[in-house]
């Protein structure tokens, strides 16, 4: 797992394309138009590749594409051209092919439109640039459902081992608003299907995080239209009726729970509720020198 060196400035891609190809291209990251043929950009400053040499990159965070869209700009492409170009890099495991960074609408728009080619500009980018890139980019055309964008966080945290204040730094949003999507996560994935394909919203499912009958409750959000303050109620309401009973911990949980004892060299619990975002940590300690070795580790002296 590679990490940038906390000793380097942390690099902003809050501006986009523009932070990592230059001025020079003249990109405008809020875009996504066909429009008449390349104008304002130099006619050095790309090429033209055939869309069977292109594929999507791993990284790219969008799995939902508005097909009805797609058609839309399939037209305008057949009848004005692309004015963007897509952004690829080199495929490292297939010569001769690229692989998609920003752009992938066109792409897949200019195959409809039965355009055998697109105006491209190529970088070498590395696996890290390439998803925070094109997670950067879709967020600024507010493209990615909060699943897709939760994902994408998380991806770049497992892969590349960033924080939640780093992830915020890079694409210019909050810790909190990190956080807030991650929790998402967390929702049983026959309820995050219905995030991602936006039959809930963020602020009705939210509130079924942690619940044992979550999927049964999002089907009833649908069926009765209820609004995200109705949801809160009813999950009220349907806790006060659920019998108190110790749940099982989760996976994360228990690994945190031992890693957190193997550093410590103590007996640690970790009790975590989810819903509300509190939790409680026990340290059982059997001697006063286990005491004291524990409070030397946190900082705090008996001197």
């Amino acid at each position: 797992m590679t990490k940038k060196n906390k000793n380097q400035p942390q690099k902003r891609l809050g501006r986009g394309l523009s932070s990592l190809l230059g001025d020079a291209a003249q990109l405008d990251a809020t875009q996504d138009t066909a429009d008449s043929a390349p104008g304002h950009i130099s006619q050095q400053k790309f090429k033209m590749i055939a869309v069977e040499l292109i594929s999507p990159g791993p990284w790219q965070p969008r799995k939902i594409f508005d097909e009805a869209g797609i058609d839309e700009l399939a037209q305008s492409i057949a009848q004005k051209g692309i004015i963007q170009p897509v952004i690829l890099r080199p495929d490292e495991n297939q010569p001769h092919r690229y692989q998609i960074i920003a752009g992938e609408r066109r792409w897949r728009a200019a195959q409809r439109a039965t355009i055998h080619e697109v105006p491209a500009i190529i970088q070498h980018f590395s696996d890290q640039d390439a998803a925070e890139l094109a997670l950067v980019e879709n967020i600024q055309r507010r493209d990615l459902s909060v699943v897709e964008e939760a994902e994408s966080y998380y991806a770049l945290m497992s892969s590349h081992g960033y924080t939640q204040e780093e992830c915020a730094e890079i694409v210019g949003k909050s810790r909190s608003h990190i956080a807030n999507l991650l929790r998402l996560l967390n929702l049983p994935e026959a309820v995050r299907e219905m995030l991602l394909h936006e039959k809930l919203s963020m602020g009705q499912a939210r509130p079924l995080i942690g619940h044992p009958e979550a999927e049964k409750i999002a089907q009833q959000i649908i069926k009765e239209q209820l609004s995200a303050r109705q949801v809160e109620a009813l999950i009220r309401r349907s806790q006060q009726a659920i019998p108190t009973q110790k749940q099982e911990k989760s996976t994360d949980i228990r690994a945190i729970e031992l890693q957190a004892q193997t550093n410590l060299g103590l007996n640690l619990s970790l009790d975590w509720n989810e819903g509300s975002q509190k939790g409680k940590i026990s340290i059982r300690v059997t001697s006063l020198d286990q005491l004291d070795d524990l409070l030397h580790k946190i900082g705090v002296s008996t001197a």
